[in-house]
């Protein structure tokens, strides 16, 4: 039996995509190539306006949610169907690059443009979604947008937010322009017939095996911890060693026994990470008398995830005591992992195969939005390489052919789960 063969009609336009990615990257609170925005900050509303404008002049409709959670749809001619979903997010954490989420928003407007100029009419409707704050820069809880949607955390718990200057998550909002009941975010049963999100990798395997696009079969599930540890402060002259209870010190034995848990876990996806540290008072003649972690922790399997939280926890309380600090210990999140749908990874790959686009299966050791919307929906991702593995930092780089054919990828694979009213 033959190979099917694609169409060519559906063309990506690579150097309007890439044009739009370098427009996106000049929306910043830093300057470039840093990219920085922050959810509700003022590029961030700025990044928000481009977007609709991208999806208008794609020619699809946009509406919002209360959370910000923008949606550009393109009616099927049986609109009653579930939908065929796509999408990612723009902000962006601190001292980024321009291609994390920014390719899965714009890609997916390029794909369904690409398909309008085919000709195609899908019996579907297609959406793309541009999720709020999936980085957690600003309350520590990444995927806002996603978890409203998918109903794994509720409007009160979202509302009880604060950032580090108190601000809570209603203020932030009503200030962006955003208003009405958060419980509405929630999608209602059966919204999406599939969703499929590209990504850069953010990893080295696709580009050290020379392989232009990855197919996200497992996403690991992410969890972060609130750590505060309360010593004693003095004098750094005055206060003798065996007298001290330094905080800072037992942060650090903690930081310590987070590399060695991840390491022994018996798992190779086990990571952890002590991302922030802050001590009191901060001043290099005091003795810290407060330490605040927060700490990330990340595995494809549940129980060696859980393996090397036992450790973390035991060998902290060893610490503090040895020390004589009092640990307070706090959970933000614990989310388990995804697994990809099977009937949707297989079409992204035949898809790919007809393409002649060499494919791999994957496990997204980066959580996403995704990993949300597998709640609600058969769900995958497609991955394309990035340079050096290297994201969150402004060297990061995809290159635009790598783009296009993720975009290329992600047209096809969308024209086929949505159906057509006529065909090409």
């Amino acid at each position: 039996m033959s190979t099917p063969k694609p169409d060519p009609r559906i063309a990506v336009d690579s150097a309007g995509l890439q044009r739009r990615i370098e427009e996106l990257a000049l929306i910043s609170e830093s300057p470039a190539p840093v990219v920085t925005r922050v959810l509700f900050s003022e590029a961030d509303v700025r990044a928000r306006e481009y977007v609709r404008r991208a999806a208008r002049e794609a020619g699809l409709s946009v509406r919002e949610d209360p959370i910000g959670n923008i949606f550009a749809r393109w009616e099927g001619s049986e609109p009653a169907l579930p939908a065929v979903g796509s999408g990612s997010h723009t902000d962006a954490i601190p001292n980024a690059g321009r291609y994390d989420g920014v390719v899965g928003v714009l890609g997916a407007f390029e794909a369904l443009a690409a398909l309008k100029r085919a000709g195609f009419r899908p019996r579907r409707s297609l959406e793309v979604v541009m999720f709020t704050s999936e980085e957690p820069t600003r309350f520590g809880l990444g995927c806002l947008g996603s978890r409203l949607m998918a109903g794994t955390i509720s409007a009160a718990r979202a509302q009880a937010l604060r950032d580090r200057d108190g601000r809570t998550l209603d203020e932030l909002r009503a200030a962006a322009g955003y208003s009405g009941p958060l419980e509405s975010v929630r999608l209602p049963a059966g919204h999406y017939h599939s969703f499929i999100e590209l990504h850069i990798e953010q990893g080295p395997v696709l580009e050290e095996k020379g392989i232009p696009i990855g197919i996200v079969e497992h996403i690991a599930g992410p969890s972060s911890y609130r750590m505060t540890l309360h010593g004693e402060g003095g004098h750094a002259g005055a206060v003798l060693m065996p007298a001290r209870h330094d905080a800072l010190l037992a942060g650090a034995e903690v930081a310590l026994a987070v590399e060695r848990a991840a390491k022994a876990s018996g798992s190779p996806d086990t990571v952890g990470t002590v991302g922030i540290f802050r001590i009191e008072p901060g001043a290099s003649n005091s003795v810290p008398f407060s330490a605040y972690l927060e700490i990330d922790l990340r595995d494809a399997r549940l129980d060696t995830r859980a393996k090397a939280l036992a450790e973390i926890r035991s060998s902290a309380a060893l610490a503090c005591a040895r020390r004589g600090v009092r640990m307070d210990f706090e959970e933000i999140n614990a989310d388990p992992p995804a697994a990809g749908d099977p009937k949707t990874v297989e079409t992204v790959e035949k898809v790919c195969s007809e393409l002649g686009l060499r494919s791999l299966r994957m496990v997204s050791r980066a959580y996403h939005d995704s990993l949300f919307m597998a709640r609600v929906s058969p769900t995958t991702m497609i991955f394309i390489p990035c340079r050096n593995g290297w994201s969150h930092r402004p060297e990061e780089f995809a290159a635009p052919g790598h783009i296009a054919s993720g975009a290329e990828v992600l047209a096809h694979t969308m024209a086929r789960l949505a159906g057509q009213t006529h065909g090409l």
